[in-house]
């Protein structure tokens, strides 16, 4: 049974180190973004990376899914909407969609695909309590 949760939106702004030479985003930021409010997610639910390495776990992207429709530039105030869906008790997929609000546009659209592993064994692991229990409180059944 597949779970979805929808995150708090993440605000940021885009600087000059974010731009090529035109005052694009630079297509590999990107992914930066889209981590950020992943560790956002984590951060905000009481996950924290440093714990997780401290038990021989990890998060990995398995997968990553792009669309750039329209570009983001220099100075511009953007949202990053994540919805994500429990795929097993080890997998997670976070929806994810750049928005400029000031134009209510969607600038980019991503997908990607995380996956808990034991640092030693390379294998997957079954999410932390805290987690499964994110994807289990106040979920319809499906």
């Amino acid at each position: 049974m597949k779970k979805h949760i929808q995150h708090r939106e993440f605000l940021f702004d885009i600087y000059i180190e974010d731009t090529d030479f035109q005052g694009f985003v630079y297509h590999a930021n990107y992914l930066k973004f889209f981590e950020r409010a992943r560790s956002n997610f984590l951060f905000e639910n009481g996950i924290f990376h440093k714990e997780l390495v401290k038990k021989n776990l990890a998060f990995v992207v398995k997968r990553a899914e792009i669309d750039f429709l329209l570009p983001a530039k220099l100075e511009d105030s953007l949202v990053i909407q994540t919805s994500i869906e429990k795929k097993s008790n080890a997998r997670m997929v976070f929806n994810q969609l750049i928005v400029n609000p000031e134009h209510e546009q969607v600038l980019c659209r991503g997908v990607v695909e995380v996956c808990l592993i034991n640092l030693i064994t390379k294998k997957p692991q079954i999410f932390p309590n805290d987690l499964l229990l994110i994807f289990n409180k106040g979920e319809p059944n499906e």
